[in-house]
């Protein structure tokens, strides 16, 4: 049996950035983007601006706050004073995924992003409970409004930071593929709809319609439910290494361009962070030399950065074709321990 397997370890940037190819984009969870940007320098800026936007509304809040001497206020500027903070998990996790594999991490630091998203959704679903509760807490015990041009205000100011804060962080977690990035800005959107709701709230109590405050805290925090269900979707999907089925099309389809290539009979890919590696088996004529199969297994990495943008790395294992799989290799390796393929 003559094997040849050609493993490409140049992990991180360089890893995306050896071939920049557009071919236009197929939605964001697929990534066919220009791998210049997908780099964790565009997502420690995306953080830092964001939370500089945030903490200047919590400051014009702040100001109403001192103007209308509202308790109520000052607690809802603290807490998004707070919430602004969970940026700094993901600043962290961006900050250790540029630093290089090691023996211990030999895969680098990209699933420490993984792990910030998580906490953010976590911090997602303690703000739906908070919704919840104090929606009902409003139905059996209906509060009177104080300072309506100071809620209004307020609700307004917050209302724009925070969207423009969500659609900011939204539109780079997309570009450089982070779900932990694309779930903070859902957070940040979450936190400008509550500031919505205190607004027509207010209005509808103002108005002599007391259940409008609970009423519209309900909607919110249904809406809060579904991006919590959301965010959790693709940031657990992404820890438990699943991808998009179209990545797996794409790269089988990549390899299928390449001259001497027989047979694609295994492909794996998974995300570390805002990375995507993966792994392939394709299958060539058994008469090929080493240095024959070695060309085959460059040109299949080739056309696989061509094809998705957002690769940061590709292994390529060369089988010859009468032997093709780690299938084949699997049930050859046990052949020789005197005990049945299935029982291993």
């Amino acid at each position: 049996m003559t094997e040849h397997s050609h493993d490409h370890h140049d992990y991180g940037d360089e890893g995306g950035r050896g071939h920049s190819h557009g071919h236009g984009k197929h939605g964001h969870t697929h990534g066919l983007i220009d791998p210049s940007i997908t780099t964790s320098e565009r997502g420690i800026w995306a953080i830092k601006w964001s939370f500089i936007g945030l903490a200047v509304t919590a400051l014009l809040q702040i100001v109403v706050v001192l103007l209308s001497h509202s308790v109520g206020l000052l607690a809802d500027t603290i807490h998004n004073f707070g919430d602004a903070t969970t940026a700094i998990p993901l600043w962290i996790a961006f900050m250790l995924s540029r630093w290089k594999p090691n023996e211990k991490f030999p895969y680098g630091y990209g699933r420490v992003e993984d792990l910030a998203g998580m906490a953010i959704v976590l911090t997602i679903l303690a703000s739906a409970v908070v919704a919840g509760y104090e929606t009902a807490q409003r139905f059996f015990h209906p509060q009177p409004v104080d300072y309506l041009w100071a809620v209004m205000a307020a609700s307004v100011i917050g209302f724009i930071g925070n969207e423009a804060v969500a659609i900011f962080r939204i539109k780079v977690g997309r570009e450089i593929e982070s779900a932990a990035l694309i779930a903070d800005g859902y957070h940040a959107r979450i936190d400008g709809w509550t500031s919505l709701a205190v607004l027509f709230g207010a209005i509808g109590v103002w108005m002599g319609y007391p259940l409008a405050d609970p009423i519209v805290g309900a909607l919110i925090t249904i809406a809060i439910a579904r991006i919590v269900w959301q965010s959790a979707e693709a940031v657990f999907t992404r820890a438990l290494d699943g991808v998009d089925p179209k990545i797996i099309v794409e790269l089988r389809h990549a390899a299928t361009h390449v001259r001497g290539v027989e047979k694609v009979t295994d492909v794996r890919a998974r995300w570390l962070g805002h990375r995507l590696y993966a792994e392939m088996n394709v299958a060539v004529a058994p008469r090929l030399s080493v240095e024959e199969g070695h060309a085959v297994a460059k040109e299949v990495r080739h056309e696989a950065m061509h094809h998705v943008g957002c690769l940061s790395n590709v292994v390529i294992h060369i089988d010859p074709m009468q032997e093709a799989g780690e299938e084949f290799h699997r049930i050859h390796a046990h052949t020789h321990d005197g005990l049945p393929v299935h029982s291993h």
